[in-house]
């Protein structure tokens, strides 16, 4: 597929006010909301990533391991490098007509997104895959059970059960309904490199998932707030995970400010595994969240 070929994904047109939400479950006093006044509207379309996205994903990138040691760089351009699988988000040519969006947000190599997977079992000895498993297993001593961390542990030593870091990706308030196309067509992508004999044949796939927390008080059980709505489908499909706090690291909304009241919020990251097998039906399920079924 050429790089410069754009993707079967449909078109979004979003309106984004001070009254939408990023999560599922928020009430009023506890929704996520966008921090500007401004309304914008943009066309969405999904392509194939290209030299030039380099910068925009290891953005994206820094926003899930943020002071982490992960070369970042390195691994966005490992995700340009296997071309045939994976989108990244990016505004659709106007045609001539000018864009509501900020000059600023609109500039050559901005992108809005990012879906794509690595092999990180068939990758392990590339130093940035190296530094992210490194990481898991280290935050995993620390935040998981001994159980969790022996099934970590037992899966990175286990060449013959490769491992998907399935990269699910996008700025603030871009909505759920994109995350259907772009994981349709990964899903698509995955299937015809296994028909090629390219090493995506995944037993698992392990995900970071960033939510928000407002803990508990007066009895009442704590509530998460999941930055990618569709990813709290996920969690609950996920055979093993364990989270922890980032809550001393910079963690603020791509472009500023994002939260409502954020300072009632704990930013989190859950580190999930779960099933390759179970993505089909699992974007299937997200499909009917999105639709409301």
């Amino acid at each position: 597929m050429s790089s410069k070929k754009n993707k079967n994904l449909h078109k979004m047109e979003e309106e984004v006010s001070d009254d939408d939400t990023e999560s599922s479950g928020a009430s009023e006093d506890d929704e996520l909301a966008y921090a500007g006044n401004e309304q914008v509207q943009i066309d969405f379309e999904g392509r194939v990533p290209t030299d030039p996205d380099s910068h925009g994903i290891c953005q994206l990138l820094q926003r899930v391991f943020l002071k982490a040691h992960i070369n970042c760089m390195l691994m966005a351009e490992l995700i340009i490098a296997q071309n045939f699988v994976g989108s990244v988000i990016s505004q659709c040519e106007s045609d001539g007509i000018e864009s509501d969006m900020d000059d600023d947000m609109c500039d050559d190599g901005t992108i809005f997104g990012i879906t794509t997977v690595l092999n990180i079992t068939a990758k392990k000895d590339t130093p940035c895959v190296d530094q992210l498993r490194a990481f898991i297993i280290k935050k995993a001593e620390k935040h998981a059970t001994d159980a969790v961390l022996k099934h970590f542990r037992d899966i990175f030593g286990d060449e013959t059960r490769s491992i998907g870091y399935l990269i699910n990706e996008r700025f603030i308030n871009i909505p759920t309904e994109i995350s259907v196309p772009l994981l349709e067509n990964l899903q698509k992508e995955i299937v015809k490199a296994q028909q090629k004999g390219m090493k995506f044949d995944f037993v698992y796939y392990l995900m970071f998932i960033k939510l928000y927390r407002k803990e508990s008080k007066k009895g009442k059980s704590h509530q998460d707030f999941y930055t990618n709505a569709e990813e709290e489908l996920l969690v609950e499909k996920a055979i093993n995970s364990f989270e922890y706090s980032v809550a001393d690291e910079s963690d603020m909304g791509m472009g500023g400010d994002w939260l409502k009241a954020d300072g009632n919020l704990i930013p989190y990251r859950k580190v999930i595994l779960f099933d390759a097998k179970q993505l089909p039906d699992l974007i299937i399920d997200i499909r009917k969240q999105v639709k409301g079924e």
